[in-house]
């Protein structure tokens, strides 16, 4: 397997920059997720670094070696596409075998590598089978078995489970990711479903207009979002914002929306005008005591929770309750929060500001 590194990798279509000088370390072994919405650039990234696009500029480091130039046969890397691109006329024996056969290797090698492969993903009983036939998961294990039986240093994959429905796709997940696992296989997994990548990565890189908006392990991500795009990206709900007017100094430990003082982490950065505190639903608590207030707007029901969204002079607020606890449409209540939790954001650059609390996560230059 191996460590593949990026630097400064920038690729324009015409007039149109698809990426704009991205960098990131993808450590050997790790299970590595690019997310973002459509047309953030994670596939054209994707794709850079198999050799099935060439950058504009910028390197790809492979094991230490720059294949930026390089053709995707010279990278040494295996590719899973969302649609599984399996040969119809083959049956999955075959399938699975052609990486190896067109490189030469004895039939009868070829065919105790697919047997070993058939069994990790639990298909050896549909070998024979013609994948025409084969159900959307079944051809899913097919596609990925041609993938990991050549042992490549990377795996790619782009959307795997886009094709398979909700349910078939939290169970493949699952599967993916123990898979990853049991190989030890550097892996990179392009997605735009958030809870995907919360669920299966290692590290995280969320994209947005072909710039890297943030990098970390799924925890840091969401607990201490980089920018205003991140923190509505990630969580459902998202994380509430409520704008203000203000200005915060290195020290500050507290705003003020409205009448109404909020305690803050402790601020390591400054700021002056449009600003927003983010908090998270879970992290924001319907006390009677508390000043500031909102109105009940709308209950969802969740289960053993609910979400209740409260309008307020600066945003509306959602909170994540208890269903037990019974709120009326109309009826005023106050909100407390939990300060040790909370974010700030420049609302003009999009940036949150950095605190004691998310100084670790983000000391960007």
């Amino acid at each position: 397997m191996a460590q593949i590194c990026i630097e400064k990798i920038r690729k324009e279509f015409g007039a149109f920059t698809a990426v704009k000088s991205s960098s990131f370390t993808i450590e050997d072994g790790e299970f590595f997720v690019l997310l973002g919405p459509s047309g953030c650039g994670k596939t054209t990234t994707l794709r850079m670094m198999a050799g099935l696009e060439l950058p504009t500029s910028g390197q790809i480091y492979i094991d230490g070696v720059e294949v930026g130039q390089k053709r995707a046969s010279k990278r040494d890397i295996a590719f899973v596409f969302q649609m599984f691109a399996l040969y119809p006329h083959m049956n999955v024996r075959k399938n699975i075998s052609y990486p190896l056969l067109s490189q030469g290797i004895s039939r009868a090698a070829a065919r105790t590598k697919v047997n070993e492969v058939a069994e990790i993903l639990g298909i050896t009983d549909i070998l024979e089978r013609p994948v025409s036939g084969l159900s959307g998961g079944d051809r899913q294990r097919v596609a990925l078995g041609r993938a990991i039986v050549r042992d490549p240093k990377a795996f790619f994959m782009d959307e795997p489970l886009g094709a398979l429905d909700a349910e078939f796709r939290e169970h493949m997940s699952e599967e993916l990711r123990a898979l990853h696992d049991r190989m030890g296989a550097t892996t990179v997994y392009v997605t735009h479903d958030q809870l995907e990548a919360m669920q299966m990565g290692d590290k995280i890189v969320v994209m947005n207009h072909g710039v890297v908006e943030q990098l970390g392990v799924p925890q840091d991500i969401y607990d201490w979002p980089a920018t205003l795009f991140v923190a509505q990206f990630i969580g459902s709900p998202a994380m509430n914002f409520l704008d203000f007017e203000g200005t915060v100094t290195r020290g500050t430990t507290s705003l003020r929306l409205g009448d109404t003082h909020i305690d803050i982490p402790e601020q390591r950065d400054c700021a002056n005008g449009a600003l927003v505190m983010g908090v998270r639903p879970e992290h924001v608590y319907i006390d009677s005591t508390a000043p500031y207030r909102g109105q009940v707007l709308a209950t969802e029901y969740l289960g053993t929770t609910q979400i209740v969204t409260i309008r307020t002079a600066h945003g509306d607020v959602k909170a994540r309750v208890a269903s037990s606890d019974v709120f009326i449409p109309g009826e005023t209540v106050g909100l407390r929060f939990d300060a040790r939790t909370l974010s700030v954001f420049n609302q003009t650059s999009g940036r949150a500001l950095i605190s004691v609390a998310n100084e670790r996560v983000l000391a960007y230059g």
